[in-house]
Parts: structure tokens; sequence; C-alpha cells
């Protein structure tokens, strides 16, 4: 077997059990030595130090952290001692997680701001205490534990599901801004049987969906080659990559711009035949304008900035971030509507 990770130093948060505790000996196997974070790790007879231990009777190394994610100053701690120990870090992974499941009718305030603070915060903290020193050594991965609770809804998970799509957003923005430092920030959405599913599901699926099945996504997530603002989802064996994306729509003219055309033509906004992909929120409004441009002046916004008309956009030098993405109805281009 090829060890992708050979030499790089990974921190792994909520590691002791579960998800986290395969993703930490998947990472061990490729060759990344791995500060296994959990909660209480620094007892002799934690979840965490079992992990530890089974990573350096494989002839790993790895050490426990017992670092509470929801508190910025024991994780500059955890940064601090895996630096100390081997010198840097290249790989963090964002798996420490709750559940306070309840409809929302039910669900107090504390209850949904707990989940907020573990998920949400907790992997804000982490990836903040990491960021700048991996910027500086121009090399880092990073993966969010997102979920298809976030992603497509999940009944009586409303603090769960906006924990985890928040940080589809947190990394959009930070895979931007760390390219050029060569950090890549991608997202885990995975369905594995943990402590977090117990009795929700049959025991033949159960056995399906071990969290071993999910852990090579990590990897591909952290490697060398990996790729960049990405959602990948993981279980059972099976991969798939979510996107997010808006229909080509429709745009209305000043003498139809009310709430009653629009009303009337939602099935023509929701049509998906050639959905496309932004690459930034910004290009999705010079999107919009360029929509509306060209109901009264198609040809003079039918150039894209850079490039001949119907060629690929070229960055603006203003807003590095914008380019025309790739998709199933092709590049985003000024002019087309």
């Amino acid at each position: 077997m090829t060890q992708l990770l050979q030499g790089r130093i990974a921190i792994v948060t909520g590691a002791g059990r579960g998800l986290g505790r395969s993703h930490a000996l998947e990472l061990a196997r490729h060759g990344a030595r791995v500060l296994v974070n959990d909660k209480g790790a620094e007892r002799p007879d934690s979840d965490a130090q079992a992990v530890v231990d089974a990573i350096r009777a494989a002839g790993g190394d790895a050490c426990a952290h017992g670092a509470d994610v929801t508190d910025p100053q024991q994780v500059q701690a955890m940064v601090q001692s895996a630096v100390a120990r081997w010198g840097r870090v290249d790989i963090l992974v964002n798996n420490a997680g709750i559940l306070r499941d309840k409809t929302f009718a039910k669900m107090s305030l504390e209850e949904f701001r707990l989940v907020m603070e573990v998920h949400l915060m907790g992997s804000v903290h982490c990836t903040h205490a990491v960021w700048n020193a991996m910027r500086e050594q121009n090399y880092g991965r990073i993966v969010m534990t997102t979920s298809s609770s976030g992603l497509y809804g999940n009944f009586g998970q409303a603090n769960y599901g906006a924990a985890k799509m928040a940080l589809v957003g947190l990394m959009q923005t930070l895979a931007l801004e760390g390219e050029r430092y060569g950090v890549r920030v991608n997202c885990l959405a995975p369905t594995a049987a943990t402590a977090m599913t117990e009795g929700l599901l049959d025991p033949e699926a159960l056995a399906m969906l071990a969290p071993a099945s999910v852990s090579p996504a990590v990897v591909a997530l952290v490697a060398e080659n990996a790729p960049n603002r990405t959602i990948l989802m993981a279980g059972a064996g099976s991969f798939e990559q979510a996107n997010i994306t808006m229909t080509r729509g429709i745009c209305l003219g000043e003498a139809e711009l009310s709430a009653n055309v629009l009303l009337g033509r939602l099935d023509e906004v929701a049509d998906r035949q050639g959905e496309i992909v932004p690459a930034t929120g910004f290009d999705q409004m010079r999107h919009e304008i360029a929509k509306a441009r060209s109901m009264t002046s198609p040809a003079r916004f039918a150039r894209p900035p850079g490039g001949d008309a119907g060629g690929p956009a070229e960055p603006d030098p203003r807003h590095p971030g914008w380019r025309s993405a790739e998709s199933c109805g092709g590049p985003v281009r000024h002019g087309e509507c």
C-alpha cells in the first residue's frame, strides 16, 4: 500500500470513538503522525489513549490531547503541543460533534446554541489556531465535517443541520482564501454507524455503515493531490460529491417586475436544466447583473472580461476569486440569460 501521508502531522478532533477514531487510525496507516483529540484524553484509560496505543502498536506515532474544542485557549494549547512534539501541523480534521435532537418547537435555545458551539465554533477555533501557520508554511489540508442533515435537512435536527450547513459556507470561503498559500479546505459528509446514530437504524444497516468505510475519503481530502472546495459524501463504501448549484432562472423586465408575475413563473425559475455553479458569491451577483443588462443591450455585454465573446472568462484583477465555473450547463459568462 502506498502511504499517502508519510511524514505529515495531523490533528483529529473527537477522535476517541466512532468516525474520529477510524479517521485517526486510517491517517496513521498512511504514514501520518496523529494527535488524537478527545475530552478526557489524558486519562490512562481514556478512549483517546486507546487509539494512541493502537497506532503505536501498528508502528505509528501518536499522542492524545483532551482540549475542549469550544474553548479557544485549550485549542491553542493543543496545537502548540503538536508543534512542540513534531514541529508543525499539516492536517486538521474537524470531527468533534454532539447531538441534541428535538423538534424546533421543543428545543431550547441553549440546546441550539450548544450544538452550534461544538460543531461550528469548535471547527472555527481549531481552524483559526492552525490557519496562519499553514499559510506561512505554504501547505495545509483541512476537513470540515458536514452532514446530509445540513445539506438536505432532517426532521428534529434544526440545530445540527444549521451548524453543518454553516460549515459548508465556512469551507467555501476558506478554500478561496487559502488556495494561493497551498491550503486546501474541503467538507466530508459521512454516513456511518456511531454513538450519534444508536437506536436509529436496524442491525443490518448498522453493519453496512462501519466508520472504516468512510475514512478513506478523509485520506483523499488531505492527501498531497487533494481537491479543494469539495463536498465529498461517503458511507457504506459509496462516495458522491454534493454541489451547490443555481438554476439559470428568468429575468424580468421593468414592465413585468412584480410578485404576481414571479409567482406565475416559479416553475421556470426552478427548472434545473443547465444548472450552473457560481465560482463565488460575487460571481453569482455579477451573473444576475449580466442577465439584466443583456435584456436591453445583449451585444454590449456579451464579451467576457478579458476574453472573446463565447470564450472562457478571465479573472477580474479587482476580485481575484472570481472566475467562471464549469458545470453541467457550461461556464457562467457575462451576457448569458
